[in-house]
């Protein structure tokens, strides 16, 4: 079968570097689970390292011409090719709550969204990793006090330990993109339960940083906060001011106030 035309509607760029796809398959540690699902496999560049290691591989993939190609190259992915769009698709028609980890070298058009569904499917993927644009791997990993952490960088630090790998040039692709991409890896923590209400705590992130140059005295308002806590030192602050542990003790005192 003659190999897929990348469609720039689904945000394909095929990775043409056997190296940094086997680099990219070597990021998972494969303890902990049996099964892992590749996003956006393409034509299996990273899948066929992925079907020589000791896990059940699945395959998500929403553009038909890669789904025949997978079907017609890699015989080992036999029933293992869900044809489904991964941010619309329930991933327990397969997995039926078991754990595995996500792997793939992501379209860049939906890739927050897809860290964003990992984050809801958290208690089942103790290990995601990938290829992002570069400035997402960075923001997801980014510390804060700087103008690249935000929202994203709080929500997975608070129940992964994330970890920027290294960086890919945009040569290695097919078409290239125009922009730096970067592989990133997250190690869901031993203990990823919050001490405090996880909806608001979500609530109280999002809200704060949706104006990131108030204090949070001033972007929480919208919370109907008491005076006296008000008053706390950590509504001084502006929200990239704080780590993600400070976010949860923003939150407890939050949720003790009575919001």
């Amino acid at each position: 079968m003659e190999k897929v035309k990348a469609k720039k509607h689904l945000g394909q760029h095929f990775l043409k570097d056997e190296s940094i796809a086997k680099d990219i398959a070597d990021t998972l540690s494969l303890v902990g689970y049996e099964d892992v699902l590749e996003i956006g496999p393409g034509m299996g560049v990273l899948t066929k390292y992925m079907l020589d290691k000791p896990i059940n591989t699945y395959v998500i993939e929403i553009d038909d011409e890669s789904v025949a190609y997978l079907d017609a190259n890699y015989p080992k992915l036999k029933d293992k090719i869900i044809s489904k769009d991964f941010l619309k698709y329930d991933i327990n028609e397969v997995f039926k709550g078991k754990q595995f980890a996500i792997i793939g070298n992501f379209p860049y058009n939906i890739s927050t969204q897809i860290v964003f569904k990992v984050l809801e499917y958290k208690a089942q993927i103790p290990e995601f990793a990938g290829m992002f644009q570069k400035e997402v791997a960075e923001r997801i990993c980014e510390k804060k006090g700087t103008k690249a952490y935000g929202i994203l960088s709080v929500l997975a630090q608070a129940f992964y330990d994330v970890e920027y790998l290294f960086t890919v040039d945009e040569n290695v692709f097919n078409p290239p993109p125009k922009v730096k991409s970067g592989v990133m890896r997250m190690r869901r923590k031993e203990d990823f339960s919050l001490p405090c209400s996880e909806r608001l705590f979500f609530n109280v992130v999002k809200t704060a940083f949706q104006q990131r140059r108030k204090t949070l005295r001033n972007s929480l308002k919208t919370l109907n906060l008491s005076d006296n806590l008000k008053e706390d030192k950590l509504f001084n602050l502006r929200p990239e001011q704080l780590d993600y542990t400070e976010f949860i003790a923003l939150t407890q005192k939050i949720e003790a106030d009575g919001v």
